[in-house]
């Protein structure tokens, strides 16, 4: 971490401080007592006040907040002060972790660049991200969620982005957001705290973005998804009227798009096109998003349960539909979350689109029952049981649901389930 002193913590006035080397400069913020060594700062948030003495007698200063999020975003703004590194920001209603996971990959052979595992997208992720720059960092890529308006925009403030990729506009968080509109208001905000000069990468179509399109001060970058194309692992894309052909460990065409944006903004960096192919063999996606195992039998199960909206569940369902060719279709489809009124309509106009691609669905939790499921279970435990009786060899499965759900655990069971075929 780019180092500050004890004294500029103190000034900060953010809570109990104490413990650590007070003439030596803080090297570290980290929010987990079992990583820290001398040098670094503690910050206890939640039940980390109660390892503050372990934090302590590992050499740490340690700082129990007034207001952890507000503690934070002011460690991490002081930190970013101190950078000159070029920080993008990756926001949208799906694909926004994956977009980081591609960009950063592409990014990592061509300079110095940090970005963050999994989702650390939140009041507390995206700041513990920015607190893990380097004085070498020459690249941040931040990843942005968001739960209603003005949370985009105080992340924004912190990271202080120079390129901002909005990865889709869709129905997400309609419990308070109510339309899709407001979801684009919400997102937009990193675009308007993109410095003079800044570029935007944004879909080139998605009609409730474009009120919020209208700077002139700002490279505006548009992508399309017909300038992407994927087949078994190998994708072609158009950027800058340039071709980029990429060896990718995905066969999501929905991926392909979100590969496409990273590398929109990979070019707005000033990166070269025609070295992204050395990044492309670095590309890791985060856990649960989209993950295929293999089945005995010549099936397989798609992991993607890390979280749904409606328009990431129709990619899903059409990629299994796409990728099953002559095999039997099985999805375990857990709810998606706050869709406000709109709920039962959208769970119904996914369980009919998995009607239409011969799509089986074991539906799991109350809320599931609006997909008009072949088979509905209460929960997890049920619809192990359900996939036990229902799954043949050879098929080919999906695992989707927003997080709350908890489906993450069900692939690995189908794998037993699957074993038990080719030993009977």
């Amino acid at each position: 971490m780019i180092s500050i002193s004890f004294d500029e913590v103190v000034a900060l006035r953010l809570g109990r401080l104490e413990g650590g080397d007070r003439d030596g400069p803080i090297t570290g913020i980290k929010a987990d007592s079992r990583e820290v060594s001398p040098g670094d700062l503690f910050v206890a948030l939640n039940t980390g006040v109660e390892h503050v003495d372990d934090a302590r007698a590992r050499g740490a200063a340690t700082l129990v907040p007034h207001d952890q999020e507000a503690a934070l975003a002011a460690l991490a703004s002081l930190v970013r002060s101190r950078s000159d590194a070029r920080v993008v920001a990756v926001v949208g209603s799906a694909g926004k972790t994956s977009t980081k996971d591609v960009l950063g990959a592409l990014c990592a052979p061509q300079a110095k660049t940090l970005w963050p595992e999994k989702s650390l997208n939140n009041e507390i992720g995206l700041p513990l991200t920015v607190c893990r720059l380097e004085p070498e960092t020459e690249i941040l890529i931040t990843e942005m969620g968001m739960r209603g308006l003005g949370q985009i925009a105080a992340l924004s403030a912190i990271a202080r982005p120079h390129v901002a990729v909005v990865s889709h506009i869709g129905p997400e968080h309609l419990e308070l957001l109510e339309t899709v509109e407001r979801v684009a208001q919400a997102n937009a905000e990193v675009i308007a705290a993109l410095p003079a000069g800044g570029t935007a990468v944004v879909p080139a179509t998605s009609p409730e973005l474009e009120p919020f399109l209208t700077r002139v001060d700002i490279d505006l970058r548009r992508f399309d998804a017909a300038d992407a194309e994927l087949e078994n692992g190998h994708g072609r894309f158009r950027v800058d009227g340039q071709s980029v052909e990429l060896e990718l460990p995905f066969t999501q065409k929905h991926h392909a798009v979100n590969t496409l944006a990273a590398l929109h903004a990979y070019a707005a960096l000033g990166l070269p096109l025609d070295r992204a192919s050395e990044g492309a063999l670095r590309i890791q996606l985060s856990p649960w998003r989209g993950e295929e195992i293999a089945l005995p039998g010549g099936g397989f199960v798609v992991n993607d349960s890390y979280n749904a909206n409606p328009d990431s569940m129709r990619a899903a369902l059409v990629h299994l539909a796409d990728r099953a060719g002559p095999r039997r279709r099985v999805a375990v489809l857990g709810e998606m979350a706050e869709l406000g009124e709109s709920s039962q309509r959208y769970h119904w106009q996914l369980g009919e689109l998995a009607r239409d691609l011969g799509i089986e669905v074991i539906a799991v939790g109350e809320r599931a029952r609006d997909y008009g499921p072949t088979v509905w279970a209460p929960d997890v435990a049920g619809a192990i049981e359900a996939a036990g009786a229902l799954l043949l060899p050879g098929d080919a499965v999906l695992v989707k649901a927003s997080r709350a759900v908890g489906l993450e655990g069900i692939p690995a069971e189908i794998a037993k389930i699957a074993g038990a075929w080719s030993q009977s």
